[in-house]
C-alpha cells in the first residue's frame, strides 16, 4: 500500500489531538495481553489516524453519515488501499469488542498492530507532523496557534508498504 503527498494542508489542533489519540491507542495495543484487546486497540488507533486525516482534509457537509474509511477513500484517495484494508477488519474488531472467543488470533492482532503503526507513520508524514512532536490539544493552546490552524507546505513523497 502506498501514499503520496503533493499539496499544501492545514493541520488543525483537532488533527493533532486525533493523531495523539491514535498513538495512545497504539500503545494500548502494544501492551495488551489478549489478542482481542490488542486487535481492537490497533484498529481504533488506525481509525483515529484516519479521523486526523479527515480533520485536515475533509470539508463539512450535510450529507448522511458515512464510514470513516469511505470518506478517507474520497477525500484522500492515496490512502484507498489502507482504508479498504482497515474497513475489512471492522467486523473482526466488533466481534473482539463483544468478547467473542477466537474472533482474532494472536498473529492477526500482531499483524494489525504492525500495520496500524505503519499507517499512523504515513498519516503523520502526510500531515507533516513528527510523531515525536505530536501534542495533545490541551498543550497546543489556541492562543499559541493562530486561528487553531498550523499551515504546512508539503513536498512530494512516495512511500510503499
Amino acid at each position: 500500500m502506498s501514499a503520496q503527498t503533493t499539496h499544501e494542508v492545514q493541520v488543525t489542533v483537532a488533527s493533532i489531538d486525533l493523531l495523539s489519540g491514535a498513538l495512545r491507542s497504539l500503545d494500548t495495543a502494544i501492551t495488551a495481553s489478549r489478542a482481542g484487546e490488542k486487535y481492537v486497540a490497533a484498529h481504533l488507533a488506525a481509525l483515529r489516524a484516519a479521523a486526523a486525516l479527515l480533520a485536515a482534509y475533509a470539508r463539512p457537509n450535510s450529507r448522511r453519515p458515512t464510514s470513516v474509511w469511505t470518506l478517507v477513500t474520497k477525500v484522500v484517495p492515496e490512502f484507498t488501499e489502507w482504508a479498504q484494508y482497515f474497513a475489512a477488519g471492522a467486523g473482526k474488531r466488533a466481534a473482539a469488542e463483544v468478547g467473542l472467543g477466537g474472533a482474532v488470533t494472536p498473529r492477526e492482532a500482531d499483524d494489525l498492530v504492525r500495520d496500524a503503526h505503519e499507517f499512523i507513520d504515513l498519516v503523520s508524514e502526510k500531515l507533516g507532523v513528527s510523531r515525536q512532536l505530536t501534542l495533545p490539544a490541551n498543550v497546543a493552546a489556541q492562543s499559541v496557534i493562530p486561528d487553531n490552524v498550523i499551515p504546512i507546505k508539503r513536498r512530494a513523497v512516495s512511500t510503499t508498504k
